[in-house]
């Protein structure tokens, strides 16, 4: 080949490529930056989305966990820890998949609204539950405070109660007045030396009352010598007062009419009597009616 011809031939091909350089940098060039920038966009976009849709997942995870019932409710507790559960399993896949995968991104924001549709569906029976639970608590405390002042008024009604039956029983109570002792010798006249004394005299009157139950009563008389040991004739001579048994002098039955009732005992001396202060006490309905004391001299 001729030397000018081939010149002629490579002029022609630097013209060409050269062309070709020109139309790349002007044409082509600029629409791969542009391509490139909006690629680079579009990336940022998607990595702006994957983190958004990141704090999203994490944000209802923790709303699960903020979430209490306030009732032993376990099938409704099992829901939210499974449901919990998915949120978490979840937002790690989501961690690890590419800002590049749109479509499982897509997935994944999808799935987001249908778990927080499940989330407001829970938060509803959980709410509902709670507030049935307070106005259970409320009820509960109305009726313990119910129940604590009826506790109290039983317990001042009893006492009342106590406090009447207490008053009735005393005013209840029978009494011994008008008590007189009289010491009398074999001929039947008062009698003030020991050695003469036969029989002692002891008369009173069982007071009028009312409200006391009538009725044939027994009438117990103690006498006590001056060292306080009791005149009796029969040891196995007892009656019951204050839980105890107790040895006494004379024993008389009357017919009480709720009216003033006088009545006399007597007692046989049969036993060595010493001149000193003895005493007469006098008992019925298991109550101390009366007592006098009285001397007998030398």
């Amino acid at each position: 080949m001729k030397k000018p011809i081939f010149i002629a031939i490579a002029s022609i091909f630097i013209l060409i490529v050269g062309g070709l350089i020109f139309y790349f940098f002007q044409t082509v060039y600029p629409k791969l930056q542009e391509q490139a920038e909006i690629i680079g966009e579009m990336s940022e976009i998607m990595d702006a989305q994957k983190e958004s849709l990141e704090e999203n997942y994490q944000n209802l995870l923790s709303e699960y966990s903020t979430y209490k019932i306030d009732s032993q409710n376990d099938s409704l507790l099992y829901l939210l820890d499974a449901e919990k559960a998915k949120v978490q399993r979840l937002l790690e896949e989501l961690r690890t998949v590419k800002s590049t995968n749109a479509r499982r991104i897509k997935e994944l924001t999808k799935e987001l609204e249908t778990l927080r549709i499940v989330m407001r569906s829970y938060v509803a029976q959980i709410d509902s539950l709670n507030q049935a639970n307070q106005t259970l608590r409320q009820q509960n405390r109305e009726v313990t405070q119910k129940y604590a002042q009826a506790t109290q008024t039983v317990s001042r009604l009893s006492q009342e109660k106590e406090t009447l039956t207490e008053k009735v029983v005393l005013a209840s109570k029978l009494s011994a007045t008008g008590i007189s002792v009289i010491p009398v010798n074999k001929k039947g006249k008062t009698e003030k030396k020991v050695k003469n004394i036969t029989q002692i005299t002891i008369c009173f009157t069982i007071t009028k009352n009312i409200t006391a139950e009538t009725g044939e009563k027994a009438i117990y008389v103690r006498i006590a010598k001056p060292d306080d040991d009791i005149l009796i004739k029969n040891p196995g001579n007892l009656f019951r007062y204050e839980n105890k048994s107790i040895p006494f002098s004379i024993r008389k039955i009357v017919e009480y009419e709720g009216e003033d009732l006088q009545t006399c005992v007597y007692w046989q001396v049969e036993e060595f009597l010493f001149s000193g202060n003895y005493r007469v006490d006098i008992f019925t309905d298991g109550n101390l009616i009366g007592s006098k004391g009285f001397v007998i001299g030398n």
